[in-house]
């Protein structure tokens, strides 16, 4: 049995060009999702970090543990069992939901990771998942539901927030494209076992998953109290993020920085091993509808400031992002001429 909820005492084993200012942790964007003045917190967190942690959410605890526990259960199967819930084409576009292990996308990234990834606007075949764990699938269909359905909730209201804050009107100019029936989100349960002997493995065989930002408009994070994520400082350091089981962790993705012309940044991060305990995350990728277009807001250009970007589709970004290494900048190919 995998155990995720002990304290944290011992860290990671190797931190690779770790920044380990003590002040920095006090100067992580700490919003309060229930204090009024939360929505220009929430914009400078966005200008400044690309990342913030959110506190005072409404997401009951209870949903969150069922659903951990059903993960716990299902990730402490035999690999043979799990491999039965795999995708249909682990690496191809039209099936890739399902298990899926230490293999990330189809161009040579690998992590020590297993993982989970489902469509929240699709039907899924549940069953797979059920018939490993010998459980009802609308066990885990409802206990997939409640969590996403709640942290949905919470990414809309931030997303709301930043709109206001950023005195765009209407303020649901973001959240309507979660909110469509047709957005593209997805939701994802990430497993790190112990990497069982560190020595035996190269640098490279470290990292739990590669630096990466996310293409998506936010990511929604929610972790057991087991050390692993790091965020790229604007220094270029890495710095090791100290776990918080009760709070969610906030990315900005690639669409949101070019909505708003660069002035937000999707924050690189990734996740290293650890050598004796297991981590579980849970991360809702909130998108964009496949045909949306994305593009720079009028309302966010100020003067004769021009778009950095050029216009695409969130399909046209999301294939081309599937084709590329976890490390590569995925918006270079969108860049306008001359942007920096």
């Amino acid at each position: 049995m995998v155990v995720l909820t002990e304290p944290d005492i011992d860290h990671l084993p190797i931190i690779i060009n770790s920044c380990k200012s003590p002040s920095f942790f006090n100067d992580i964007p700490v919003i309060d999702l229930s204090k009024p003045d939360s929505k220009n917190l929430i914009v400078k967190a966005c200008e400044e970090f690309g990342f913030f942690k959110v506190v005072n959410h409404d997401v009951p605890m209870d949903f969150i543990s069922k659903l951990e526990s059903e993960a716990i259960n299902f990730f402490s199967s035999p690999l043979s069992e799990k491999l039965k819930a795999g995708p249909a084409d682990p690496f191809g576009p039209a099936d890739p939901f399902g298990y899926g292990n230490k293999k990330i996308g189809q161009n040579g990234d690998i992590g020590w990771v297993e993982y989970i990834l489902l469509s929240t606007n699709s039907e899924f075949n549940y069953q797979k998942f059920a018939s490993v764990l010998g459980v009802n699938p609308e066990n885990i269909r409802a206990a997939v539901n409640d969590y996403v359905t709640e942290v949905k909730k919470m990414s809309c209201e931030i997303l709301e927030m930043l709109a206001e804050g950023l005195n765009i009107h209407p303020t649901n100019v973001f959240s309507k494209l979660l909110k469509d029936e047709k957005s593209d989100s997805v939701f994802r349960l990430n497993h790190y076992p112990p990497c069982p002997d560190i020595q035996e493995f190269n640098a490279k065989n470290l990292i739990g998953f590669g630096e990466h930002t996310d293409p998506q408009i936010i990511s929604v994070l929610r972790s057991n109290n087991t050390s692993g994520l790091q965020v790229l400082l604007k220094n270029g350091n890495w710095f090791s993020v100290p776990p918080d089981q009760n709070s969610f962790f906030i990315n900005v993705g690639d669409s949101l920085q070019v909505m708003t012309n660069g002035r937000f940044k999707s924050v690189k991060h990734r996740v290293l091993t650890n050598r004796v305990k297991s981590r579980l995350s849970m991360i809702y990728f909130g998108g964009p509808p496949l045909s949306e277009k994305i593009a720079p807001l009028p309302s966010l250009m100020e003067g004769e400031e021009s778009s950095l970007y050029k216009e695409f589709t969130w399909f046209e970004y999301k294939k081309s992002a599937f084709k590329s290494r976890l490390a590569e900048n995925r918006l270079t190919l969108f860049e306008k001429f001359g942007a920096s």
